[in-house]
């Protein structure tokens, strides 16, 4: 969004990063084998893409030096304050601008607010009874404690999703013992090789061959992935390969059965990786799939009465991913409480903005997840959209633009139509919210999301109150008001 503003020729701006240095999950997550299940020709940005011709997908260290050296080449660094959570953004409403306040009592007014926190930063940690009397380290994924060394030991690793599949192969070489406990199974699809082959790095050493093959990837992605999330064409095939898939790589029968998801494929995110099924059927890891009942000082029981050793346990549960912007507190027009307007579960225009949070916008908002393709892609489309708006803001001198109750309310009629077609509504899985809204994923392909960005327009769509002349600006504001705090 940075870049996109100073290419915009807007440079009053700051961005407040709550952690010590840029990067997001690619900072936090650190564990042992840390991925992408996205090539990074796809997982890159268009103004800056991947153009690497040996290395399909690169680790984590390899993508957090490349999110370094986009805010370095761009610029970004000067605008970046970082260590500095935000708590509350307030809409005065009188003077057609947002204060936000800081963790640690800063407090700065800005024309327009854009929050970009993303969705999959804040662990979510079960709770069990007993976790007190637990002897061992046990920390989650995201919060990898680099202190302990979890050679020889007996490890439990609780959650079956794409981390605990990364993490797996490493921990089953160097530790005792590793048990895998599973809640749900999950849909697993063979990961391409890390490296390209001969015939690829040739392809992609042709003049425009990563162009080339960033748009094959795309389209691929939106033709053939996406048609799965709404049981279209393509359903049946990708569940007869991940079918297949598990045939070939487990051969006993009772572990085959019990990794077979009993839900439609796309129901839960589906899980890009070679090594996990392998490695289930290593000597020394075991798949517990009785549900845990509470934790021990010497590991976990279950509810089958079973006690199970642990010297350390790693939490694989994922994040909090329904809960948008929490725990930032949000008021808009009249006081209103954004948590509470979202009390059963998360919505915003094309997942952008939300009536009555006048120039106030959103990156990797609500339901704009593609679960089947570039998230990065998806995120210049919206933020092309707000500088779209914020022309339109100028143009028509306007100190506030909002968008309106009835384009809001059209646009939820058509998001509620088209999530009832997906596989999602049955499922449970971090998609949804407690209320049992889907809240995250987009329902439809990357090319729809793009054409309803197209066909409305802010001036269509929004609506701008007060002009600036007329309003009363604070001090702080007419001294050096940041347009934008992203």
């Amino acid at each position: 969004m940075g870049v996109a503003l100073k290419r915009a020729g807007i440079d009053d701006f700051l961005i407040l990063e709550k952690e010590n240095g840029v990067g997001g999950v690619w900072r936090d997550n650190v564990y042992p084998g840390c991925n992408c299940d996205v090539p990074s020709h796809l997982y890159s940005f268009s103004f800056a893409p991947y153009r690497d011709r040996h290395i399909r997908y690169p680790g984590q260290e390899q993508i957090l030096d490349y999110l370094s050296r986009v805010a370095a080449d761009e610029g970004l660094l000067p605008h970046l304050q970082v260590g500095c959570p935000v708590s509350e953004a307030t809409y005065l409403e009188d003077q057609g601008c947002w204060e936000v306040i800081t963790a640690a009592g800063l407090r700065m007014v800005a024309d327009v607010v854009i929050f970009a926190v993303g969705q999959l930063h804040r662990p979510q940690l079960p709770e069990f009874p007993g976790e007190a009397d637990f002897a061992g380290p046990a920390f989650h994924t995201a919060r990898w404690d680099h202190r302990h060394d979890l050679r020889g030991l007996d490890v439990a690793v609780i959650g079956t999703g794409s981390s605990a599949a990364q993490i797996l192969p490493t921990l089953a070489e160097t530790a005792g013992r590793v048990r895998v406990f599973q809640r749900t199974a999950h849909w697993v699809l063979p990961k391409p090789r890390k490296d390209f082959g001969r015939l690829a790095r040739a392809v992609l050493a042709l003049p425009g061959g990563h162009h080339l093959y960033r748009q094959a990837l795309h389209y691929s992605a939106d033709t053939v992935l996406a048609p799965v999330m709404w049981r279209g064409w393509s359903a049946r095939p990708v569940e007869w390969l991940a079918r297949w898939y598990l045939r070939r790589t487990i051969s006993d029968p009772a572990l085959r059965a019990a990794v077979t998801p009993d839900y439609a494929i796309g129901g839960k995110r589906i899980v890009l990786d070679s090594e996990y099924y392998a490695t289930l059927a290593y000597p020394n890891v075991e798949l517990v799939t009785a549900p845990i009942a509470k934790m021990t000082k010497e590991g976990l029981e279950t509810t089958d009465g079973a006690q199970h050793k642990a010297d350390a346990v790693v939490y694989a549960t994922g994040f909090k991913a329904p809960e948008f912007l929490v725990p930032v507190r949000v008021r808009g027009r009249r006081g209103v409480e954004l948590a509470a307007q979202w009390t059963g579960g998360a919505s915003a225009f094309l997942g952008i903005a939300v009536p009555n949070f006048p120039n106030l916008f959103l990156l990797a908002g609500p339901n704009s997840f593609n679960s089947a393709g570039s998230n990065p892609a998806m995120k210049e489309l919206q933020m092309q959209y707000i500088l779209e708006c914020l022309r339109w803001r100028d143009r028509v001198d306007a100190a506030a633009i909002e968008v309106t109750e009835a384009a809001m309310d059209n646009y939820q009629r058509w998001l509620e139509q088209a999530i009832a077609t997906t596989v999602w509504p049955p499922a449970s899985s971090w998609y949804r919210h407690r209320s049992g809204r889907v809240t995250n994923p987009w329902p439809a392909s990357a090319r729809t999301y793009r054409r309803m960005l197209d066909s409305y327009g802010p001036e269509s769509c929004f609506h701008a109150s007060n002009r600036r002349r007329d309003l009363d600006m604070p001090e702080a504001a007419v001294s050096r008001p940041p347009r934008a705090v992203c």
